[in-house]
């Protein structure tokens, strides 16, 4: 009787013990009672219901549950049954090889502050299996049923309880759920959690049957669902598991096994870690050097070709005849007009150009004109004593941040029009169009950093300039299209971080020399200047490219402070011009104040 009043009185303390707390009814300074050889306890109907309240007032940390009285009789059947929420009509005393309180006590669990908290000792000796689950449940904040296919503890036909296996076990630095999964697999059981009632059901697992799936949803921090998707399915072993991308929230609808979401959250804290940056600093000098001098008399316009003719001219005649004829008029002295019209009338018109030879005779006048004359095209003399020298410096420093693997890209310069001419068929008018192309220095760069901070750069640079004009013909019209001229370096390196890449080389050394003289006056000393133009015209160009890359850190960035969007937009623009620079009307107003104040 006073077993079962000391079974019932336990029953009560884990009842009104709060979630977490029943595990904690031993303390190392009270010794547990020895109730190895305590009867079974009666069914519940046979218990007085209210004797057990005084025998087992509610524990205070520290103080032990009331002890069984050591003159109970002592058969030698098996240990009490643990006491579990599914079955309390069963439950008895704990023995004395119940889990410690602390972690410096040999007998008991010290007490997480939470369920998914970090216990620092987890520590069982000689504990029945079915108490050690309830404590680890009762941590982990959990609400399970024992199925009835686990008899550990259940009292048979016999109305003796079943065997049950005692474990001993210290584990350090894991939370309460962690440890209950960890000994309901070492002892071939599962937990099947209902997600309607959150009941959880603790059955024996079938050999036979597959692992069951679960459902988790993972949230990606710095990597994009897309980008790790094909490195997660390569963990993936069950043809059953699947990983699902939702690429508005950037996260992962993970069904699988729990090994292979163990393999996947693993997988993913070094995959989904931060892109690293690459500062890109570069500066592209552009030098042009084009000097040219001309002197010299250049007597071409009048040796290259001279045109001489000698004649006084050649006239030339045409007749045009009219039909009818053109009427003519007479007037009769007493004042009357008769009018008659020929059957035809023809006019001659002579023409005679003077100068360009040849001979013109006609029998009324003779010569025309009367004196021949030579003719020549006269004298073209161009002298030219000039220097001229056009030297061109091109800088440009841009700076760009990208992440690595990401090609940055960087154009400055100008869009310049192109007219583009379709000609027309016999069905199809023709037409024109217009596109642009890029006269910009252009600069795309491709950092990739390597796991010893140095950084391999595919590099790309280029230079597009107008050229000279060329004449083409598109359907028997001449039109006139441009050219270009460009220089592009491509390369791919690797330098370390912070250090100055220098590409160069593109040189364009052209030289022209041109000499024009007339033959022997030329060659003559000083006065030999005098027939003898000399000309000389120098193009150099060179390009040099300076590319310093450098790993940008987290400690590399500063917050700024910004007033931007508190201004309310009506900010005004002064020009700050003198009224000589400006063509806005003066304001005098602003003197009169300025000469108001003291």
């Amino acid at each position: 009787m006073k077993a079962t009043l000391a079974a019932l009185a336990m029953l009560v303390l884990l009842a009104a013990a709060p979630s977490g707390a029943r595990a904690q009814a031993d303390t190392p300074n009270t010794p547990p009672a020895d109730a190895g050889n305590a009867p079974p306890a009666p069914p519940a109907e046979a218990a007085p219901p209210a004797q057990p309240a005084p025998a087992a007032p509610e524990n205070a940390p520290g103080t032990a549950p009331a002890p069984v009285a050591p003159s109970a009789p002592a058969p030698a059947e098996a240990p009490a049954p643990a006491t579990t929420n599914a079955e309390p009509a069963q439950a008895a005393a704990p023995t004395e090889s119940a889990a410690p309180v602390s972690a410096e006590a040999p007998t008991g669990l010290t007490t997480a502050k939470a369920p998914d908290a970090v216990i620092p000792l987890i520590q069982f000796h000689e504990v029945d299996l079915t108490v050690a689950i309830e404590n680890l449940a009762l941590q982990a904040g959990l609400n399970y049923i024992l199925d009835p296919k686990v008899t550990y503890g259940r009292t048979g036909p016999d109305g003796k309880p079943a065997p049950q296996p005692k474990i001993s076990l210290r584990w350090e630095n894991l939370t309460a759920e962690q440890a209950l999964m960890a000994l309901l697999s070492t002892y071939n059981l599962q937990l099947i959690e209902d997600p309607k009632t959150r009941v959880a059901r603790i059955t024996v697992k079938d050999p036979a049957a597959p692992p069951p799936l679960l459902h988790k949803i993972i949230q990606l921090k710095y990597a994009g669902p897309s980008n790790v998707l094909a490195s997660v399915q390569s963990a993936l072993t069950d043809k059953r598991s699947k990983v699902v991308p939702d690429v508005r929230t950037s996260q992962l609808v993970v069904v699988a096994t729990e090994p292979e979401i163990t393999a996947i959250e693993e997988m993913l804290a070094r995959l989904d870690a931060p892109t690293k940056q690459v500062l890109i600093e570069a500066k592209i000098l552009e030098t042009t050097v084009n000097p040219k001098t001309i002197k010299g008399i250049d007597w071409s316009g009048t040796l290259t070709k001279q045109t001489i003719t000698f004649g006084n001219g050649i006239t030339t005649g045409t007749t045009t005849t009219t039909r009818p004829g053109t009427p003519t008029s007479v007037t009769l002295p007493g004042g009357r007009v008769i009018t008659t019209t020929p059957g035809s009338s023809s006019q001659t018109a002579l023409q005679t150009v003077l100068g360009n030879g040849g001979v013109s005779y006609n029998t009324w006048s003779g010569f025309s004109p009367a004196t021949a004359f030579l003719n020549a095209d006269g004298l073209n003399v161009a002298l030219s004593f000039l220097n001229s020298s056009a030297d061109t410096r091109t800088i440009s420093e841009p700076r760009v941040v990208t992440l690595d693997n990401q090609k940055a890209t960087i154009d400055v310069g100008l869009m310049f029009p192109i007219v583009n001419i379709s000609p027309g068929t016999a069905n199809t008018p023709g037409g024109s169009s217009i596109t642009y192309s890029n006269l910009t220095v252009n600069l795309d760069v491709t950092p990739r950093i390597t796991a010893d901070n140095y950084i391999e750069m595919r590099v790309v640079q280029g230079i597009l300039r107008l050229g000279p004009k060329f004449v083409t013909k598109v359907a028997d019209a001449e039109n006139q299209v441009d050219s270009f001229f460009t220089r592009k370096i491509e390369t791919a390196v690797l330098i370390p971080s912070g250090n100055t890449l220098v590409m160069g080389g593109l040189i364009s050394d052209e030289s022209l020399t041109a000499n024009t003289k007339v033959p022997l006056l030329g060659d003559m000393p000083v006065l030999g200047y005098a027939f003898r133009k000399d000309s000389k015209e120098r193009n150099r160009q060179n390009l040099i490219v300076f590319i310093t890359p450098t790993i940008v850190k987290d400690e590399d960035f500063r917050p700024a402070e910004s007033t931007f969007l508190k201004s309310t937009g009506q900010d005004a623009v002064h020009e700050e011009w003198s009224a000589w620079d400006s063509g806005k009307p003066y304001d005098w107003s602003k003197r009169r104040k300025k000469a108001s104040q003291p």
